[in-house]
């Protein structure tokens, strides 16, 4: 069975969907068979990775309220070979007012990915920027965490909700979660407050900090509109060439 990452941070404009779609557009383009499920209903993940609304009759909304078999909404990319997508639609977001009555609502995404992990080496979920049921469930699936932090001042006070909710998760539905890697994205080397923004997260993460730091780069922002990953868009920018060490980092985790 292969390894489950939720990429999560309940605050917006953090990278964390650029961070999902380009892993696991990159860890597909090294190789391996990959998963993407798209969990938040702004399904940015989905379009990002070619896959188009009205081309798909099921998303993530029929796996988690209607209970239908994951393998059903399940896309192959016509872009990147080894790389499958769960899409996510607009229907998602009302989804947790459904979820909230039925059995063991916590762990609806992780009895559906049960069915389809031995197929992959890596599933990569992109969670909602959020902190309710939806990301409960995604919290319950995964093995491990990938948390982007923007190299911003209020970095480590965005992320201390979510460490609370981690937390929380560990001790009532998932103690085996834990934290992969904290990613730090949208750094400008030219900037000193990005730089002393990593060595204080490297303070209080320590090895879990991502040698890898994802640089704030224009073709990284235009590739999603395009429809691609960056390692399709550009693959010689600076945001391709990172995402594509990132890929090693996390696969070397998922090897642990």
């Amino acid at each position: 069975m292969g390894s489950i990452f939720a990429v999560v941070n309940q605050k917006g404009g953090v990278g964390k969907t650029t961070t999902a779609l380009n892993l696991a557009a990159d860890l597909a383009l090294q190789g391996k068979k990959v998963l993407l499920v798209d969990a938040d209903p702004q399904a940015s993940a989905t379009s990002g990775v070619g896959v188009e609304k009205g081309t798909f009759s099921k998303s993530i909304f029929e796996v988690l309220v209607d209970g239908d078999p994951i393998a059903e909404s399940v896309v192959k990319s016509e872009l990147v070979q080894g790389l499958d997508v769960v899409p996510s639609a607009w229907q998602l977001a009302g989804a947790e007012v459904e979820m909230a009555g039925l059995p063991e609502r916590e762990f609806l995404l992780k009895k559906s990915l049960q069915q389809v992990a031995p197929l992959y080496d890596f599933i990569i979920i992109d969670g909602p920027p959020s902190l309710g049921l939806i990301t409960i469930n995604v919290l319950a699936a995964a093995n491990a965490l990938i948390i982007p932090v923007q190299c911003e001042y209020y970095a480590l006070e965005g992320i201390t909700m979510l460490m609370e909710v981690i937390e929380r998760v560990k001790a009532g539905v998932n103690p085996d979660l834990e934290i992969g890697l904290v990613v730090m994205t949208m750094h400008d080397e030219r900037v000193i407050l990005s730089r002393s923004v990593i060595s204080e997260v490297r303070s209080v993460f320590g090895d879990r900090v991502a040698r890898t730091v994802i640089p704030r780069n224009v073709r990284l922002s235009e590739a999603p509109s395009h429809g691609k990953p960056i390692a399709l868009y550009d693959r010689r920018s600076r945001g391709a060439m990172a995402y594509y060490e990132l890929a090693r980092e996390v696969a070397t985790i998922g090897k642990r």
